[in-house]
């Protein structure tokens, strides 16, 4: 009889861990998933039409073994030069986003290709656009001043005369990487903004983990070699994931990817159950030997005995289902674990009243941009998407503009509780107000919302280890994914946790070391 493995949660790494059991071992996957969607946060959302991406993913890895994982599944149309890739080329229905250079699935017959996409995001700041990650150039030392740009010069040499010996918050992060006044002009108040705490209350892992590597010497390095590469390419492995130039991307987005993925384990076994949610794990000595979920469809319970459990739940969650059998401080620090919530709203747009000021081809003119980043102070929206340029075919109608406002906030604060009509109003004020957009150009709107999209690096997240350590004495857990290891991985370090946890198992090795060890090790990070 075959073994079951029960996996919490059907986004990136339990679909990704679906995946591997279906391919390499006999055991036999059963998913529960809360909502009625795939894909978790990487979910593409459908409002008239008009597809949209929640919070951006970009399809790029240094992990050669998750690049081909997802070409495997969605076959990419091919590589090209960078005037290729923007030079947009008419026919009847205006939508052909590259000219394809090297056979491959062609994007107009065919919806299973990723697309090659240009990356490129920006700050916009005092009404004007700076690169990103931010570049010494004229145009932002005419942007800046010369006055705070040499305030910027000045105490980026001095930390780099008189290191930061002590960095224990992000603040000190910051300062010990790129100096105290470029921290304060173009980190400090938009970090704020994305987490709501000061940077002196956030650990300094989230900058080593988030940015890793990334220096002004390097960014400075990089923009060099540029300047005598001859073309572009995926192929980027030793470039910091801020500074890549390209990516791939599911053409109708990256919901198509997990939906895809989930129709393939549908048929070779596994079952997918969804609107159902984790309720209790009994825990029996050093093992979980069964688990039970609410089916808010029939409104019924069920008890599933399992051999494997993956979870991917938020850690605070998959304590509490455990109940009285978890020490109590374990349950302390779990329930002191805090996490940051996000809210997009969509807008469709006969125009954006910003210009495009690059000499960058686009569709109907629009800026370039995939993302651009808010940093302005009066408003609260913290990154805009603009949806024409993640893919063409994202949009109903490619005449017009689709774009996503992004708040960060939390569950019970005043912008998760304002109503939907009001919120979407209040953005599109907010928008209005710094000159991204015409109000009354607005068509068509939406709003969603996602909780717990965010592991937070403050709270009790110091004395995390003491969770862990309990978690992983439990034989036959795998925490994997995000919220299920709180920690803000991306979704190729999801996947990353998820195939390791597999190959545990087939290759009978009991540490789980390995699997925290994910977007960690230097290895992984290129460090040469």
């Amino acid at each position: 009889m075959s073994k079951i493995a029960i996996i919490i949660g059907a986004g990136p790494a339990g679909l990704t861990a679906a995946y591997e059991l279906v391919t390499k071992t006999d055991i036999v996957p059963i998913i529960i998933e809360m909502t009625n969607d795939i894909g978790g946060i990487s979910k593409t959302v459908v409002h008239n039409g008009n597809r949209m991406d929640i919070g951006g993913h970009r399809f790029f890895s240094k992990s050669d073994i998750v690049m081909k994982w997802w070409q495997n599944i969605l076959p990419i149309q091919g590589s090209l030069s960078k005037t290729e890739l923007l030079k947009p080329i008419p026919n009847k229905d205006k939508r052909t986003p590259v000219k394809l250079t090297i056979n491959g699935p062609d994007p107009e017959k065919t919806d299973k290709v990723m697309l090659i996409r240009n990356r490129l995001s920006r700050i916009f700041f005092l009404r004007k656009f700076f690169d990103y990650p931010i570049t010494l150039n004229i145009k932002t030392v005419v942007n800046l001043g010369l006055f705070r740009t040499l305030k910027i010069g000045c105490t980026y040499i001095w930390v780099q005369v008189f290191p930061v010996k002590n960095i224990y918050t992000l603040e000190d992060f910051f300062i010990s990487r790129f100096g105290k006044e470029l921290y304060i002009t173009f980190f400090k108040d938009y970090t704020e903004k994305v987490w709501g705490v000061p940077c002196t209350e956030i650990a300094a892992d989230w900058g080593a983990q988030r940015i890793k590597e990334l220096s002004i010497k390097k960014a400075l390095l990089h923009a060099l070699k540029t300047i005598f590469k001859k073309e572009n390419t995926l192929e980027q492995k030793n470039t910091e994931t801020s500074l890549i130039e390209q990516f791939m991307y599911p053409k109708l987005g990256p919901g198509q990817m997990w939906e895809t993925v989930a129709q393939i384990v549908k048929e070779r076994g596994a079952i997918i159950i969804k609107n159902a949610e984790v309720t209790a794990l009994n825990l029996n000595g050093n093992k979980i030997i069964e688990l039970t979920y609410h089916d808010h469809n029939t409104n019924l319970s069920t008890v599933l005995k399992g051999d494997y459990i993956f979870s991917t739940m938020p850690v605070k969650d998959l304590i509490k289902t455990m109940g009285p059998k978890v020490p109590s401080f374990v349950t302390k620090i779990s329930d002191g674990l805090q996490y940051r919530d996000f809210i997009t709203v969509g807008l469709l747009l006969n125009k954006l009243k910003i210009k495009n000021e690059t000499n960058i081809n686009t569709l109907n003119k629009l800026v370039p941009d995939n993302w651009i980043y808010i940093q302005e102070r009066e408003v609260k929206v913290g990154r805009l998407q603009i949806f024409n340029n993640w893919s063409p075919f994202m949009v109903a109608d490619v005449d017009k503009v689709w774009i996503g406002l992004e708040y960060f906030c939390n569950e019970d604060d005043e912008l998760w509780e304002m109503k939907d009509a009001a919120f979407i109003q209040f953005a599109i004020d907010e928008l209005h107000s710094i000159d991204i957009i015409d109000k009354n150009e607005v068509i068509d709107s939406t709003i969603i919302r996602m909780p717990k999209t965010y592991p937070a690096y403050f709270g009790t997240y110091s004395q995390f280890d003491v969770v862990r350590n309990f978690t992983d004495k439990i034989e036959n857990l795998f925490l994997i994914g995000r919220n299920g290891m709180h920690k803000y991985n991306n979704q190729d370090h999801s996947m990353l946790t998820a195939i390791t946890a597999v190959n545990n198992i087939i290759s009978e090795n009991k540490t789980k070391q390995n699997i925290w060890d994910i977007n960690t090790e230097e290895v992984y990070h290129e460090q040469k």
